[in-house]
């Protein structure tokens, strides 16, 4: 049985559409011109787009430019899709031209067809509501895809910002845990002088703490939207009161303080305030990829590596090696923070591409910044709680590995110079003795001088290790 079908026409001629299609036949060219991919335009756009269409409903509405009964059924319909209903009839590929007309018409078409349905009349009546004269009403998709685009992207940040601290609150109960368990140091992936595990976890917990709060104050500079500018940012066709009372509603729908730029022409052309906001992404994604890699390292073996700490084990890691586990939650936070670091080289290269008026890449910025940020999210999470909460210290291997390391030497410093000290160590390495075994051969402190010296936990703080309790002098004073 063929399928029924509804004639829809644009400037380029008629097509047929599916009869129970939301969509239209701006959609319907823009899915056959842009099938280049399987990623599809991000959710969380397509609901603020809504949202945005919502606001400029109601105003238009509010002022009389609507009629009473056609501006509730498009709320009405705005609000739907808003809550992600109609999912399927957003199906456009996020690589398109034309900074993003091809999604501000489906959602245009969607939120049109939908309204007729809602009135009782058919899909495709665009006499009673057309998608442009009636759903883009004071609109211009120059307008109310930037617009969307940021709050998408605040949307998405602040779940961010969440995630990330809940992520630095484990990484803080971890600094409590292992802070009396001493290990050696490493820099250069080379013996250095002994840190406590806590005392790395503290670390990582502060530099997550940096990110997090570096995000959550740059959504700020995302409020700043140009909703009422139009094509340009000149406001052309957009009364005076409906560009102050679109924006208002836009803030009471969304709860988010938006404002309306002091120059809309500025926030019109230009996309640097996404590569602001990127940038500030690639550095948690940095952050995150660093610990995921020191975790790795600090856990591999079980017999062959450091193995000073162990990740819980999440599945099987071979079809061949019987009984082997992968640090695989450590693997895809760093897979996935490669993936935002690129994406933020992609942003910076589409923002540069804009000319005079307006940015045509706005829809790969759009794609892949809402992409970094609802990815990194899920990252964080699932790194706190399948990886993080779970992880145990070693600290008989951190302990064996601390014994025989020759960075122990550095607390000799004090006492015999760097000179000696290198000598203790090379013989040390050499001969594979201990560095107390070299420095009794050689005379240079007693035996309980050394006691004091060379403790690995009073190595983890401030000051010369043994010279106060011992009252052994220190090189160069009497």
């Amino acid at each position: 049985m063929p399928m029924s079908t509804r004639q829809e026409h644009d400037l380029l001629g008629t097509r047929e559409v599916p009869a129970t299609a939301y969509y239209g036949i701006h959609t319907l060219r823009a899915a056959e011109n842009f099938n280049v991919s399987r990623a599809r335009v991000h959710p969380e756009l397509i609901k603020a787009l809504a949202t945005v269409k919502e606001a400029a409903a109601r105003a238009n509405l509010d002022l009389g430019y609507l009629p009473a009964e056609k501006g509730r059924a498009i709320i009405t319909a705005c609000q739907e899709v808003a809550r992600g209903e109609l999912a399927d009839q957003f199906f456009l590929d996020a690589y398109q031209g034309g900074a993003g007309t091809s999604t501000n018409m489906n959602v245009n078409e969607v939120i049109a067809n939908r309204a007729l349905e809602i009135l009782g009349r058919p899909k495709g009546d665009y006499a009673t509501i057309h998608p442009i004269d009636h759903v883009n009403l004071h609109q211009s998709t120059n307008d109310v895809y930037p617009t969307a685009m940021r709050v998408a992207a605040i949307r998405l940040l602040l779940p961010l910002a969440d995630e990330l601290a809940k992520l630095q609150e484990a990484l803080q109960e971890k600094e409590a845990a292992f802070a009396g368990v001493v290990k050696i140091g490493r820099t250069e992936l080379q013996d250095a002088v002994p840190v406590t595990l806590g005392q790395e976890f503290g670390a990582y917990a502060q530099a997550i703490s940096r990110d997090r709060w570096r995000l959550y104050k740059v959504e700020e500079r995302l409020r700043q939207v140009n909703l009422g500018g139009t094509a340009t940012g000149t406001g052309l066709n957009a009364p005076l009161k409906y560009i102050y009372l679109v924006n208002d509603y836009l803030r009471r729908l969304t709860g988010i303080g938006l404002a309306r730029a002091e120059n809309m022409i500025d926030a019109t052309q230009n996309m640097d305030v996404f590569v602001e906001v990127s940038g500030l992404v690639k550095a948690a994604a940095v952050t995150m990829h660093k610990i995921a890699s020191d975790l790795r390292f600090m856990a591999a073996g079980p017999r062959g590596g450091p193995a000073e700490i162990n990740l819980p084990e999440r599945q099987a890691g071979s079809s061949i090696m019987p009984g082997k586990v992968n640090p695989v939650i450590p693997e895809m936070v760093s897979q996935v923070a490669m993936q935002v670091m690129a994406n933020d080289n992609l942003i910076a290269m589409a923002a540069s591409q804009g000319q005079l008026e307006l940015n045509p890449f706005a829809p790969l910025i759009a794609h892949t910044l809402l992409e970094s940020l609802a990815m990194l999210a899920a990252a964080a999470r699932i790194f706190r709680s399948e990886c993080i909460t779970g992880i145990t210290a070693n600290p008989e291997r951190c302990q064996e590995l601390l014994a025989v390391s020759p960075a122990l030497a550095t607390a000799l410093l004090p006492y015999i110079g760097y000179e000696k000290a290198t000598e203790v160590v090379r013989g040390a390495v050499v001969s594979s003795r201990s560095i107390k075994e070299i420095v009794l051969e050689k005379g240079y402190l007693t035996s309980d001088e050394l006691e004091n010296v060379l403790t690995p936990a009073a190595m983890t703080k401030p000051g010369t290790v043994g010279a106060v309790k011992q009252g052994i002098k220190e090189k160069g004073k009497a």
